[in-house]
């Protein structure tokens, strides 16, 4: 099945997930959101999200800045380092019959969390996210994957903060045309040994790229959109693992060492070190040329074929103690004010999951009149956003990876 193909058939199943699911959710749309407020009042809502880019942890604290002075929520960002030792938090929490006081009130997430927490019967009921007054701005249609989170159907249990693409940037005063495809990449790396990395998974960024890599090299991509098959998984695999075999020798530092994260791969692209970066937000470059974090001769690429794209989302876990005061706080977050402040380069770049066409003409003006800065691609260019594997391909291609160059 093309890819094309293929992401219609998650797209569809997102919206059909929403529609089917919306009688479960009919009772909650009666939600008074006025006491809401009222009980949020006074409420601390202790906030775990990564915490390894300063744009977006000056971001996090001007938000909970504005819910402390319009609705007396405060707000604490517990700066994390991977999601993934949150949702153990929430299990463990679980585990010890700690159902409510529970540490973490609301969790930046998607993908394998999201899905792990929800199996576990680990997050706040279902269909909270649409009770949320500026749920009514957000482009169901358009962007179908704010209600179905890598292939999951969200059920209204986490809300969508942010969209997301995988991007490439290249300095052009040192690398005019880049190359445009996963064999390209390797030939550049060959051709020019150490100028080429990627992160370090289970790095979300570093795990991003086997995906990319996974989708494009599987003998079949449909099979992505289903939970992995332990029998066939090496199969299946075998060709990412064969193009990681002959890319490592030619990486930076011959993948002895990978970066930790995206901010120290951009920080070596700034510094020379490499001469292609990735990150999985299009407003990324623009937005680290405005902040003096790359030089203004960069710029952003995609694969040829498409990359990879997403939504990302909060969550409430099921024993939180300020389940009130993180929906106000999620509520703010889907504003347009907060969502076009996002999506400002010269804040952090991230765009927006409203329907920007639809919103009243005040509040569209703010999306209409930013400038995306010099090294955004336009929508246009972005090319083919290619959906996300099933979660449980993630899990077996970190734990695959690990095995086989866990040691280097």
């Amino acid at each position: 099945m093309p890819f094309s193909s293929l992401l219609r058939s998650f797209a569809c199943l997102g919206l059909a997930t929403l529609v089917s699911g919306a009688p479960a959710f009919a009772g909650s749309e009666a939600t008074d959101w006025s006491a809401v407020e009222d009980a949020a009042k006074g409420q601390t809502v202790y906030f775990h999200a990564w915490g390894g880019e300063p744009r977006i942890n000056d971001y996090i604290a001007w938000t909970a800045d504005q819910v402390k002075e319009r609705y007396g929520v405060a707000v604490e960002h517990v700066k994390v380092s991977e999601t993934a030792g949150v949702v153990t938090q929430i299990i463990a929490e679980k585990t010890a019959g700690r159902d409510a006081n529970g540490s973490v009130d609301l969790v930046w997430i998607n993908g394998e969390n999201f899905s792990t927490l929800k199996k576990q019967g680990l997050l706040a009921d279902r269909g909270w996210a649409q009770t949320l007054p500026n749920w009514v701005h957000v482009d169901v249609e358009g962007k179908p994957t704010v209600v179905s989170d890598f292939t999951v159907p969200t059920d209204g249990q986490e809300s969508p903060w942010g969209m997301a693409q995988l991007v490439f940037m290249h300095d052009t005063a040192n690398l005019p045309e880049p190359p445009k495809s996963l064999a390209a990449i390797a030939g550049y790396a060959r051709e020019n040994p150490g100028r080429v990395t990627y992160p370090q998974p289970p790095n979300f960024h570093g795990t991003t790229f086997l995906k990319q890599a996974l989708i494009s090299l599987i003998d079949d991509p449909e099979k992505l959109g289903q939970p992995v098959d332990d029998s066939r998984f090496e199969q299946d695999a075998a060709p990412l693992f064969a193009y990681l075999d002959a890319l490592h020798p030619n990486l930076w530092r011959s993948a002895q060492a990978f970066p930790q994260n995206a901010a120290q791969m951009r920080q070596l692209l700034a510094d020379g070190e490499i001469d292609i970066a990735f990150t999985f937000n299009p407003g990324d470059a623009s937005s680290a040329i405005a902040n003096g974090e790359l030089p203004p001769t960069v710029r952003s690429f995609v694969l040829d074929g498409g990359t990879l794209g997403n939504t990302h989302f909060v969550a409430i876990p099921y024993n939180s103690s300020s389940k009130e005061g993180a929906k106000v706080f999620a509520n703010f977050l889907l504003s347009p004010e907060a969502q076009a402040r996002k999506q400002d380069p010269d804040i952090w770049g991230d765009p927006t999951v409203l329907d920007v066409a639809a919103l009243p003409d005040a509040e569209r003006t703010q999306f209409e009149t930013l400038d995306l800065g010099i090294a955004t691609l336009p929508p246009a260019d972005l090319g083919t956003t290619l959906p996300e594997p099933h979660p449980s391909w993630v899990e077996a291609v970190e734990r695959a990876w690990a095995a086989r160059y866990g040691g280097s």
